[in-house]
């Protein structure tokens, strides 16, 4: 059997021939398989996470802690998705504040792919624990879309207008593009 290389190829979203291990910062949307909620609720405008939402800000809260020369900014853990603000920098001065040792076993640049996947990754799995454990909602086939939204953020008036839309997205939820509600009113 062959593969019609048109129709199962997907066509990258990243810029072509950019280094995304490149210091600076990045605006990242990652969704959930199907829209699937999730996270918790928006109540009155404002997120109310469940159990597996506060394991997913939990495990964007760590991603300093593990990987040098990566930070993190604002972030919003929706029911169905996850805005945040990752920042890459030059990893030569950084040491552990208690030991005055380097991080992580190896001073490597990772990408911001490389950090997006070890963050599915991660949450994936604590997700499916929490399914077996927890009786968390089960999920179809993944957690996440394969792909993800990343916006390279070039100045100060960038990084400061998307951290105000970061802050702001529960309160419009029920505008977001990614609310199935939404979604299902604008199909008819």
């Amino acid at each position: 059997m062959t593969t019609d290389r048109y129709r199962h190829h997907r066509r990258s979203i990243r810029l072509r021939d950019y280094d995304y291990t490149q210091a600076g910062a990045y605006f990242v949307t990652i969704v959930c398989q199907d829209r699937a909620c999730l996270f918790g609720n928006v109540i009155d405008g404002a997120m109310h996470l469940n159990d597996a939402g506060k394991m997913v800000q939990a495990v964007w809260d760590e991603i300093p802690l593990y990987y040098l020369g990566v930070n993190i900014d604002a972030c919003s853990v929706m029911p169905n998705h996850m805005h945040g603000i990752i920042v890459l920098f030059e990893p030569d001065d950084v040491v552990q504040p208690h030991t005055g040792q380097p991080r992580g076993a190896a001073p490597t640049r990772l990408s911001l792919p490389d950090v997006v996947h070890r963050f599915k990754l991660l949450t994936t799995k604590r997700y499916s624990d929490g399914v077996k454990l927890m009786d968390w909602t089960t999920y179809n086939g993944r957690v996440w879309q394969r792909n993800y939204y990343e916006h390279i953020i070039r100045n100060e008036h960038s990084l400061q207008r998307i951290r105000e839309y970061i802050d702001a997205n529960p309160a419009k939820w029920d505008i977001d593009p990614e609310n199935p509600v939404v979604i299902n009113r604008n199909r008819r």
